[in-house]
């Protein structure tokens, strides 16, 4: 993969949490992961929006080639100081895009910097990719993703079971979670074809030792077949909806 022009590291900490190096400016919201066993919520993913609160697309639709890089270097550290700054207490779960890491090593050098300058704890962090993401190589996320988990860092895979679902990547170098995509979760109370997919990823899950989150729940059916499959971990709707530069506190269903 070929190396950026410029290489951010522990000097470009302010500068990215300014957004120097791109045209436009971003923020985030906050959606929780929760615990349905402990009833806490586990996590926080960080989900881009524009400065006022515009939905993701508003942002992602000026992300290219040329700026990628930037635009995920950015990323992590806006993300760090305002969960710093909201004084997040769970986990900060960051998006990030493989094809702007060209070695890992390298590459998580402003993450750590903005995390010692904003004093937030670097076990705290998960890596969250994409499962639809157009990827260079199986080789090269297996890389990312072992390289991170040797860091002490939690890695996730999105959207699992949208499309084309990558086993190779779980046979390569399965993550510490594996989010279930909404299309899956929608109603599958009553489709029995989606319970015989999930109870299969499930058993896969839990093989390889990792855990499932179930994302896109919003209605109380989906989450009591999920819970009877023994899920713990839910992203949702029928928990809470992601509070723009805040922290949403879930509802918990009875």
């Amino acid at each position: 993969m070929e190396k950026p022009e410029i290489l951010y590291d522990e000097s470009h900490c302010e500068l990215c949490a300014c957004g120097t190096g791109l045209d436009f400016s971003f923020s985030f919201a906050f959606q929780p992961i929760v615990d349905a066993v402990s009833r806490n919520v586990y996590a926080y993913e960080a989900l881009v929006r524009g400065t006022e609160g515009q939905g993701a697309m508003s942002v992602l639709s000026r992300v290219n080639e040329k700026n990628r890089y930037s635009f995920d270097q950015i990323c992590r550290v806006k993300a760090v100081k305002l969960a710093a700054k909201l004084k997040m207490q769970p986990l900060l779960s960051i998006n990030f895009m493989p094809n702007a890491v060209y070695r890992a090593e390298y590459c998580i050098r402003t993450t750590l910097a903005a995390a010692k300058t904003y004093n937030f704890d670097t076990h705290k962090i998960i890596f969250e990719i994409t499962e639809g993401e157009d990827l260079t190589s199986v080789e090269h996320l297996a890389s990312i993703i072992e390289a991170y988990q040797s860091m002490g860092f939690r890695t996730a895979i999105d959207d699992f079971g949208a499309g084309f679902s990558r086993y190779n990547i779980m046979m390569a170098s399965p993550p510490d979670l594996l989010k279930l995509d909404m299309g899956l979760i929608r109603n599958i109370h009553q489709d029995l074809n989606k319970q015989a997919v999930v109870a299969g990823i499930i058993t896969m899950m839990r093989q390889l030792g990792g855990r499932i989150v179930a994302e896109g729940v919003e209605v109380p059916e989906e989450y009591y077949w999920l819970r009877s499959q023994g899920i713990a971990l839910y992203q949702g709707y029928l928990f809470a909806r992601p509070g723009f530069e805040c922290l949403p506190e879930p509802v918990f269903p009875d």
